[in-house]
C-alpha cells in the first residue's frame, strides 16, 4: 500500500484502460493528479469523458494540455485518413495500424514527467496494455522500461536519487480482466468513451461501433460478462 500522502500523475484519456488505471492508483493510496491532452484528435469528445471520470474518481486536479499533433498528421486520428472499420482481431494485431499516432505515448509521458517533477512526485501511471493493445509499439513492456530508465537519467529528481516509477498496472491484463478489475474498484464505465471515429447525432456524440477501439471494447465487455452501459 502506498503512502496516502504521495501524489501520482495519472494519464487519463477517458477510455476504459486509463480510467481503470486511475481507479487502481487511487486504491493504492495515491493522491491522483490527472493529465489529459487535446492533441487534435478527431475523437476529442473523450476529453469530456475524462473530465467526468476525474471528478467521479476523486482526482485532486485534472489538467488538459493542448498540443496540436495535426501539424504532423500521419495518423487516422490526426489527419484526413479513413479510420479502419470492422477488422478481425487478427487484422488488428498483425501490423501497426493507421490509428497509431507517431510517438504519442513518448510525448504524453514526457509531459507527465515534467508535471511529476513540478509536483515532486516520483510516480506516473499509464494504462498501456500489451495484450489487447491493437499493435501499438509504445504499449510494450520494453518501451516502458526504456522510458523509465531515461526518466531517471534525465531529471533532477532521478539524478538526486528520488527514483521515478512508471506504473503500468494493466500491462499484462486482457480487456475483460481490466473491466473486471475496474468493477471491483467501483468504476462506472458508462462515463468512459473509447471510439476513434465518433458520430455526431442530435447534439450528442455516439461511438461508431465499428473501429478497432469499439470492437475491442465490445469484446472485452462480452468476455467479462458485463453489460456496457455507455452513455451517448
Amino acid at each position: 500500500m502506498a503512502n496516502k500522502q504521495k501524489q501520482a500523475v495519472v494519464l487519463l484519456s477517458g477510455g476504459v484502460d486509463s480510467t481503470t488505471s486511475l481507479a487502481i492508483a487511487r486504491d493504492m493510496g495515491f493522491i491522483c493528479c490527472a493529465l489529459s491532452f487535446d492533441y487534435g484528435q478527431r475523437h476529442i469528445y473523450e476529453l469530456k469523458a475524462a473530465s467526468d471520470i476525474a471528478a467521479t474518481l476523486g482526482a485532486v486536479d485534472h489538467r488538459v494540455v493542448k498540443i496540436d499533433l495535426r501539424g504532423f498528421g500521419g495518423s487516422a486520428l490526426t489527419d484526413e485518413i479513413q479510420v479502419p472499420k470492422d477488422r478481425s482481431y487478427e487484422a488488428m494485431t498483425s501490423e501497426i495500424p493507421i490509428t497509431y499516432v507517431p510517438a504519442r505515448n513518448t510525448i504524453f509521458l514526457s509531459f507527465a514527467l515534467a508535471y511529476a517533477e513540478v509536483l515532486s512526485s516520483a510516480d506516473i501511471f499509464i494504462g498501456v496494455n500489451a495484450v489487447d493493445y491493437s499493435g501499438y509499439p509504445d504499449c510494450r513492456p520494453q518501451y516502458i522500461e526504456a522510458f523509465q530508465t531515461m526518466a531517471n537519467l534525465a531529471t533532477k529528481m532521478g539524478v538526486e536519487g528520488k527514483r521515478i516509477t512508471i506504473h503500468t498496472p494493466l500491462i499484462e491484463l486482457t480487456k475483460a480482466q481490466i473491466i473486471k478489475r475496474g468493477i471491483e474498484l467501483g468504476v462506472d464505465y458508462s462515463h468512459t468513451f473509447s471510439c476513434y471515429d465518433p458520430q455526431p447525432n442530435a447534439g450528442t456524440t455516439k461511438a461508431c461501433g465499428h473501429c478497432d477501439s469499439c470492437l475491442l471494447r465490445a469484446e472485452g465487455f462480452r468476455q467479462a460478462g458485463v453489460e456496457d452501459r455507455k452513455k451517448p
